[in-house]
């Protein structure tokens, strides 16, 4: 039986490094010449890299990248079909893919289907058009669609489909990751190949862009909603993968909803050069990637290799060669350094114990076992010197008042303040460890821990900081992190006793009402309603309102909850609405 040979390049490609995408679209082409693979597709945009923001009102960078897909249309010289993401340009500019055979763009399709939520702004640059082209060659015919196009359950894909007789639909993504997502966009998918009878093709990006983590777990669905292969999560990957387009069309014969409809609508074919299909038997080998479904992914697994993908690309993408943080012999900090460790090494981190007057001697040696257990270099540098010399310096002024926040502050400025010499110093990159949790309720100290260019777990709930803990000490079969690190009761050491639950109520409580707040969008009745006690909400949600200020200057971090404070959330800081 013949079979169409297509393959899904998963990339991760850098924003703006148009002549280093460019590179690597031309080597995976060339190995997938190599494979006899028919057609190949990229993933949404992975000429530019996504999202380009606003780069793309940039001529030059515009000119660039289609300059750029000159030069790869040359490499395109035999039958082979490339379906390539890039930006084009006609009287405006669309986010595009452009069908290449035998060094000529054959057609190129403009996403219709721009979304204008959460982290995504593309009606500020786009522009999109109602054109649902399908290409045949002979009996196969097929579609292209780019990212949110496939998440509608109309246009495109209906048009492609019922009027054009599509038999396989390429999907163009870059669909970031956040918890609950592969599963969710693998049963869309499943979803509209069901719907429409047809095979699905999704190509996703994967690695890391600021904020965003694309996780890849590229795809094919068959026609009855059936996962045939799946590419690796979170890795570079070629899906290759065999597909018996005539399955679809006798399948066809018994859908009368897909025989019988029809719509008018702008609609054309574009024929391209037929390619001999051949038999399984007569193809070149190629790894073909066994089925691997998200969803059956453990969900923590999935989240710390989010974390360290997208912290290890933000390091190498910048250009630093070392990070450096804080090491307080606390859960943040210890998770913080396990994570950029796996991202790049323990050789490329270094940790600094800064302990004052108020550390408490078990933090200490906390901090100097974990740095021994994964192998980094650890400094001390203690900070009660220079906190004395600060008391000195406000003696006279301060001398009428209690002591308060203001000197447990100045004890975290002091440490922001080594951090930023460090950095400054050595070009290393500063990695802050404030948590969600924190950050949501203003438990950090703007220019003190909050001191940084990238803050890993920035998104990380508390609670889930103490899961992700044991499934890291899990994974590496050993007590990385110490015990007594997961043991004790969070403080900031910034006083004697101090805990946080002197001000916070138990973290499995405040994360409970700050996902209800902030990523379920309740109202302080609503999250009452689901057991929680008003005194607490109303205390929450003040707390989360009054510290806005704050997290607009907090240092970018890894997104991998459905809301994460940032792009997704656009709340202003003079806001005198307080429910």
């Amino acid at each position: 039986m013949k079979q169409l040979r297509a393959g899904l390049s998963q990339l991760n490609p850098s924003v703006g490094d148009i002549t280093g995408n460019t590179k690597e679209i031309v080597k995976s082409i060339k190995v997938a010449r190599g494979l006899d693979i028919d057609i190949l597709c990229f993933p949404e945009l992975a000429l530019t890299g996504y999202p380009p923001e606003d780069l793309l009102l940039k001529t030059e960078f515009i000119d660039d990248n289609i300059r750029a897909l000159d030069e790869i249309k040359k490499h395109c010289s035999d039958n082979m079909v490339v379906i390539l993401g890039f930006v084009d340009k006609k009287d405006d500019i669309f986010n595009s893919a452009a069908v290449i055979q035998k060094e000529e763009v054959i057609d190129i399709y403009h996403k219709l289907r721009l979304p204008n939520y959460g982290v995504f702004d593309e009606n500020r640059y786009f522009q999109s058009e109602k054109r649902f082209p399908v290409y045949t060659m002979g009996k196969m015919t097929f579609g292209v669609t780019i990212c949110e196009d496939i998440w509608y359950p109309g246009e495109p894909i209906r048009s492609q489909v019922l009027l054009g007789n599509a038999q396989i639909i390429f999907n163009l993504s870059a669909s970031p990751y956040y918890m609950g997502k592969p599963l969710a966009r693998e049963r869309m998918l499943a979803t509209r190949a069901v719907d429409y009878n047809t095979i699905i093709a999704y190509c996703n990006m994967v690695g890391g862009q600021d904020e965003l983590v694309f996780d890849g777990n590229s795809m094919f669905i068959d026609e009855k909603g059936k996962i045939i292969a799946t590419a690796r999560n979170f890795e570079e990957d070629l899906l290759v993968c065999d597909i018996n387009t005539e399955r679809v069309y006798r399948s066809r014969l018994n859908t009368p909803t897909i025989r019988k409809t029809r719509y008018d609508l702008s609609f054309e074919k574009t024929q391209l050069e037929k390619f001999t299909l051949k038999t399984p038997e007569a193809r070149r080998k190629a790894k073909m990637q066994k089925t691997n479904t998200a969803h059956t992914e453990d969900p923590l697994k999935c989240a710390f290799s989010a974390l360290v993908l997208g912290t290890g690309d933000y390091i190498r993408k910048n250009g630093f060669k070392k990070v450096v943080l804080g090491l307080s012999g606390g859960i943040d900090s210890s998770l913080t350094t396990a994570i950029a460790t796996e991202a790049i090494g323990s050789s490329r981190v270094v940790g600094v114990s800064m302990p004052s007057m108020y550390s408490s001697e078990g933090s200490v040696t906390d901090a100097q076992e974990l740095a021994h257990n994964l192998g980094i270099e650890l400094l001390n540098i203690p900070i009660e010197s220079a906190f004395m010399c600060y008391e000195k310096m406000f003696a006279e002024i301060f001398s009428e008042t209690k002591t308060d926040v203001t000197e447990e502050n100045i004890q975290a400025r002091i440490r922001g303040n080594i951090l930023m010499a460090l950095s400054n110093k050595f070009g290393w990159l500063v990695l802050a460890t404030s948590n969600k949790s924190e950050l949501a309720v203003g438990y950090s100290t703007l220019y003190g821990d909050m001191s940084g260019g990238f803050a890993v777990i920035k998104d990380v709930p508390k609670s889930m900081v103490y899961k992700l803990s044991h499934y890291y000490n899990n994974l590496k079969g050993n007590e990385i992190i110490p015990k007594s690190v997961i043991e004790k009761p969070p403080s900031a050491e910034l006083r004697p006793g101090q805990k946080d639950t002197d001000s916070l109520p138990e973290y499995d409580t405040l994360d409970r009402i700050l996902k209800s707040y902030v990523e379920d969008g309740l109202g302080t009745d609503e999250i009452v309603k689901l057991g929680e006690q008003r005194s607490i909400v109303r205390k929450i949600i003040r707390m989360v309102n009054s510290n806005e200020y704050k997290r607009r200057q907090s240092a970018p971090g890894v997104k991998i909850t459905s809301l994460a404070f940032g792009k997704d959330r656009r709340f202003p800081i003079t806001n005198l609405y307080k429910k």
